[in-house]
């Protein structure tokens, strides 16, 4: 079974990479999301009360793909590269290109792959096939 991680926003938040995703959890894949998002505590932290509010639809989506909450990440706008590095990620699918880049300059195993891309499901059914 492979780690494999799913960007929230412009990805899991779509309808069918989040039924992806579901599918790849009851397929026994370890599945996180890793967001640029900030956390609840970072959120309160600064006193930006809204945040708890906005990250619900993380938590419930998390629990209807079957994703436990220690496997949820707020990188809170930092790169997800500084997460994801040395984990052994399969792949990581994100809409911000910037982050996808960030991936592959730094030559970690991690396949970066574009949730805009027409393709997207076919690449990432590649890597999980590896």
């Amino acid at each position: 079974m492979k780690k494999i991680s799913f960007d929230f926003d412009g990805t899991l938040s779509r309808k069918d990479i989040h039924s992806f995703a579901r599918e790849m959890a009851l397929a026994g894949h370890e599945v996180w999301i890793v967001t640029s998002r900030y956390g609840d505590e970072e959120g309160m932290a600064n006193n930006w009360h809204w945040i708890p509010g906005q990250n619900e639809k993380v938590f419930a989506a998390a629990k209807d793909i079957g994703i436990p909450e220690d496997r949820i990440v707020f990188t809170n706008m930092r790169p997800k590269i500084e997460f994801l590095e040395g984990k052994g990620f399969a792949f990581h699918i994100d809409d911000d290109v910037e982050e996808l880049m960030d991936i592959m300059s730094s030559k970690d195993e991690c396949v970066p792959i574009n949730a805009n891309h027409s393709d997207w499901e076919h690449f990432c059914r590649e890597e999980i096939a590896r």
